[in-house]
């Protein structure tokens, strides 16, 4: 049976290793040290993602030693926050080959670059395992997945065939996944949603109501559609599991880690101490900035992504930023400056 390596103890990486090994697939997870290995191998306290008590399944492994980790992996999964990534596949680059699969499962965008991840993945791997990489987003909420509740999730790659074996090795009773070729539309499905779902955290801690919630959500999409397309994306991308799928769950669920962020917003708490007293990494803080910028250097329109900046890195007035956003100009749907979607979008018809 082939080994799967995972890189990254975030509760998603656990949730994977769990999930996977379920199908008695060999699992090894690449702990950073021999205590944090320890601290998952015999949980002594709970934590958010792992009650106490959790045992390992039989076929999951942890491990400090990288190299023992990756010792006949057919993959690896990196599921590391996404500014810790680049660090992360510099360590894994020596050990992979043009028959490991490298499977991005991180949301977020590199600050300072702006790049998505599988990028990063390719700027510090051989270029002749390029066309192994692969990435995975979907409505995938960690605790869910873990506790075996359904699920399904997307794998894309640029060649059909890689994308079809990522799909084989991910797929398991509790958790399907569906295939694409679209590796930036994915990609940016994951990461953009975030932005929204900080929104919509602030919308519920406002109280504003399912109506004004339901209205940014959409709004959200089309915005995260309008700069998907910029940057290359299928738009149609947006209207899956990668876009519209992850970016409800993540508005609605209470696990959410990005909609916690823009509730305890709205009660006066700041920035750092929300984060610092978080588990995980809420990848919305970060995208937001990069976004922000990809949004200024394309001239694209973002007003959403831009109350959500202002909010976060400029001491913007929450209360009033949101009144902004919800009094925005209205005008058609699909417009905006620099959006590409009426070409995409518009009807088109025959003549006669």
């Amino acid at each position: 049976m082939p080994k799967i390596t995972i890189v990254g103890t975030t509760s998603w990486g656990i949730t994977l290793g769990v999930a996977l090994s379920r199908k008695d697939l060999p699992v090894c997870l690449w702990a950073r040290s021999e205590k944090e290995a320890a601290r998952i191998r015999n949980v002594r306290k709970a934590t958010k993602i792992l009650p106490i008590g959790f045992r390992l399944p039989p076929y999951l492994t942890v491990n400090s030693s990288l190299a023992e980790a990756m010792d006949g992996a057919k993959a690896v999964i990196m599921a590391v926050p996404s500014q810790a990534m680049r660090e992360n596949i510099k360590l894994v680059a020596p050990f992979l080959s043009k028959s490991v699969l490298v499977a991005n499962a991180a949301k977020g965008l590199e600050i300072g670059s702006g790049l998505r991840m599988s990028q990063v993945i390719a700027e510090e791997i051989d270029p002749a395992f390029w066309y192994n990489i692969c990435v995975i987003s979907g409505p995938n909420i960690a605790w869910e997945i873990l506790n075996g509740l359904p699920a399904m999730t997307v794998v894309a790659a640029e060649k059909k065939s890689v994308a079809r074996k990522a799909q084989k090795m991910l797929t398991t009773p509790n958790f399907c996944a569906y295939t694409n070729t679209d590796v930036i539309g994915v990609e940016l499905g994951g990461a953009l949603k975030n932005i929204i779902a900080l929104g919509a955290g602030i919308a519920d801690g406002l109280e504003y109501g399912d109506n004004a919630k339901s209205a940014l959500i959409t709004r959200g999409l089309t915005e995260i559609t309008a700069l998907g397309a910029a940057l290359g994306a299928n738009p149609l991308t947006f209207a899956g599991l990668a876009g519209l799928g992850d970016l409800i769950v993540t508005c609605s669920s209470h696990l959410s880690r990005n909609h916690y962020v823009g509730v305890e917003l709205t009660k006066g708490r700041s920035l750092k101490e929300i984060t610092d007293t978080m588990e995980n990494v809420a990848e919305g803080v970060t995208t937001t900035s990069v976004a922000w910028n990809l949004a200024q250097e394309l001239e694209l329109e973002m007003p959403i992504t831009q109350r959500i900046y202002q909010v976060l890195y400029e001491g913007a007035n929450i209360q009033a930023a949101a009144v902004e956003l919800m009094a925005d100009t209205a005008r058609h749907e699909l417009a905006g400056r620099k959006w590409k979607l009426f070409s995409f979008f518009r009807k088109r018809h025959k003549k006669p």
